[in-house]
């Protein structure tokens, strides 16, 4: 855990400037100007169109044209309203002399354009029929022309509608670099397996994989994370779980390989953890399924974590023996930090000896609480990332790898978003990007 002294030395970084707000400021810059040509200037500008471009500026185009949809059918029945409101008051002066009167009045007004957009099944513009129509009756009575004032709010409102189409239509020339596939880590992305991925990470993520974009995520656990976060989402990329014991395709839910504990060697280890007189969990993987058996009494410290683990609807875990001696892929062992700590040093040379490799990790379940991971040697996301692009390079020999992590330890959402528009980035570049170091007098 860091202290508060260690966070607030970590350096600060600026959140990454993406498209929606730079065409966000053109659509705004467009509807400026298309007011000026139109003769608005000064006290006369309206900034309707602007408002509207901003509310219509979506992340994808279908979304804006929603929008804009919505936008449009506020407009028109705040518009309706108001037209009438006004109308009300010039053939009838007498409500305006009181100001009890026409506030009522406004409010009731207000009331209507709401109920007036639900009524029509139109929920999700109630709230800007209501604004539209506030924005045209609360002049009273500065009002020369009521139709001349609610044709102008709806024109406003076109012009800033197809603005904010038009510019999230329009996209600079980029390139698809499909030939790369991204490896990326879970940890980089989210600070544990129990938290969810931040929404804009998610969105960001989504996009990238719905786009065509090969991401290979990487987890140090068993799939259940990737199951619980990104169901809705079709990864275009295996998975690599475990810390590399296994390749899982998350689109089938199957293993495509496993690299698993020699039978001889996992009968050893039960065999000895079970002399030392120590519980543990042994990973398996079983037609396709992770299954985790225990074995031994369970203390405290494992209880803790056990409880939240199996709450899970995602993780199988079961009573007796393994099924078969060759199955295991990983065993683990939770105990207090300190004892892990010292378990780690017994097993150091005897583990080596038996092309094992441990690894302890913090359990997040449980605070003062750690895990020691045991794999086979050969289990490395090195060699499960080699397995995968010789895999993908069978259809596809062209294929580049490429590692993009954190060069430090996560910290907050916007470490992710960092993270997911490099690799956006260098997905999809510029092409004014290539022309450039095209001309490059170094090239």
């Amino acid at each position: 855990m860091k202290s508060s002294n260690e966070l607030q030395r970590e350096p600060f970084r600026l959140p990454h400037i993406g498209q929606r707000l730079t065409k966000t400021a053109i659509a705004v810059f467009l509807c400026l100007l298309i007011n000026y040509l139109r003769g608005l200037q000064g006290g006369a500008m309206s900034a309707e169109s602007c408002i509207t471009a901003i509310i219509c500026m979506q992340p994808f185009v279908r979304d804006s044209r929603e929008y804009a949809f919505n936008r449009l059918a506020g407009t028109l029945i705040g518009s309706f309203w108001g037209l009438l409101f006004l109308l009300l008051l010039q053939f009838f002066p007498a409500l305006g002399h009181s100001n009890i009167v026409l506030y009522g009045m406004m409010a009731a007004g207000v009331m209507v354009s709401l109920y007036g957009a639900v009524a029509i099944r139109k929920a999700d513009a109630s709230v800007l029929a209501a604004i539209v129509f506030i924005c045209i009756v609360i002049t009273f009575p500065e009002i020369e022309s009521p139709m001349r004032l609610a044709s102008a709010r709806i024109l406003d409102v076109m012009i800033g509608t197809l603005v904010a189409i038009g510019v999230n239509i329009f996209r600079l020339p980029r390139d698809k670099n499909r030939n790369l596939v991204f490896f990326m880590r879970t940890k980089d992305l989210v600070p544990d397996r129990f938290s969810q991925l931040p929404p804009a990470a998610l969105f960001k993520l989504s996009y990238l994989y719905n786009d065509g974009a090969r991401i290979c995520l990487m987890s140090e656990h068993a799939p259940a994370f990737f199951t619980l976060q990104m169901s809705g989402t079709p990864l275009s990329v295996p998975l690599i779980v475990m810390d590399g014991a296994a390749i899982y395709d998350a689109n089938d839910n199957t293993y495509l390989y496993h690299e698993n504990i020699e039978p001889e060697t996992s009968a050893w280890l039960r065999n000895y953890l079970d002399s030392l007189g120590l519980s543990y969990f042994i990973y398996t993987i079983h037609n396709n399924k992770t299954c985790i058996f225990h074995r031994g009494h369970m203390n405290a410290q494992e209880k803790k974590v056990y409880d939240r683990m199996r709450a899970s609807p995602y993780r199988s875990y079961l009573d007796g023996e393994i099924y078969r001696d060759e199955e295991p892929v990983y065993f683990k062992i939770i105990d207090g930090d300190e004892k892990i700590r010292l378990l780690r040093q017994r097993l150091h040379k005897l583990l080596n000896d038996r092309a094992l490799r441990c690894v302890i990790r913090p359990q997040t379940a449980a605070p003062g609480i750690s895990g020691l991971y045991i794999y086979s040697a050969a289990a490395t996301n090195q060699r499960a990332q080699d397995k995968l692009m010789q895999m993908l390079r069978e259809k596809e020999p062209e294929l580049v790898d490429m590692r993009v992590f954190l060069p430090g330890t996560y910290r907050s959402e916007q470490d992710a978003i960092h993270l997911l528009n490099t690799v956006g980035n260098y997905y999809e570049p510029l092409k004014i990007k290539r022309l450039l170091r095209r001309r490059s007098p170094e090239n």
